[in-house]
């Protein structure tokens, strides 16, 4: 497998707690069937069962089934476990640093010759800055203006929470309500489809 230096790994955590990542732009494999820690997808931010199921797939994406199995461990604690916020990217190159760290069969699993001797800083993903306002508005295709429409509160709140980069409980859960009740009326558009189809069968 060739080394793409260039490519980043990305974490998003949505409003409703949905977690996707993704390797050069394409949504990274659970592998669960090389290797089975968690049954609930990836997660970050702590040492659990989901996190360590992230840092083995990450490890296996860049080295092999038996370094990723052994590793995954100390990855998750050396560089999941710090990932506390929504959004992370973290580069391919970093997490190669890390495995050539951390094997001595680094030169043995890969042909390019690297400097072993170099000092590294600490491995750290960059903190993407999100706007929570924005994401909700983004996730939802509208504007801060419906937003506050929908919610029925004065556009300027809705603004103030964009210039906070907060969302007040009661207003997540109004948010949440609203998402539910979409796709809901979705189901019920999706079925009269189907009925008039059958009819006009």
């Amino acid at each position: 497998m060739a080394i793409r230096n260039n490519h980043v790994f990305k974490g998003h955590k949505t409003l409703l707690g949905s977690r996707y990542v993704t390797y050069a732009e394409v949504e990274l494999p659970l592998k669960y069937e090389l290797f089975s820690k968690s049954k609930d997808g990836f997660d970050w931010g702590h040492n659990g069962s989901a996190s360590i199921q992230l840092a083995f797939s990450i490890l296996h994406q860049l080295s092999d089934v038996e370094f990723a199995t052994k590793h995954a461990p100390e990855f998750c604690q050396d560089v999941i476990r710090s990932l506390h916020s929504r959004d992370w990217i973290l580069n391919a190159s970093d997490v190669v640093d890390w495995i050539e760290k951390n094997s001595e069969d680094y030169q043995k699993i890969y042909t390019e010759s690297r400097t072993m001797s170099m000092v590294r800083p600490p491995l750290k993903a960059k903190k993407v800055k999100r706007n929570v306002v924005k994401d909700v508005c983004r996730e939802l295709s509208i504007t801060q203006k419906n937003l506050a429409e929908i919610l029925e509160v004065p556009e300027g709140t809705v603004s103030s929470w964009a210039v906070k980069n907060e969302i007040p409980r009661l207003g997540k859960k109004a948010i949440e309500f609203y998402i539910q009740n979409r796709k809901n009326q979705e189901v019920v558009d999706s079925y009269k489809n189907f009925v008039k189809l059958l009819q006009s069968a």
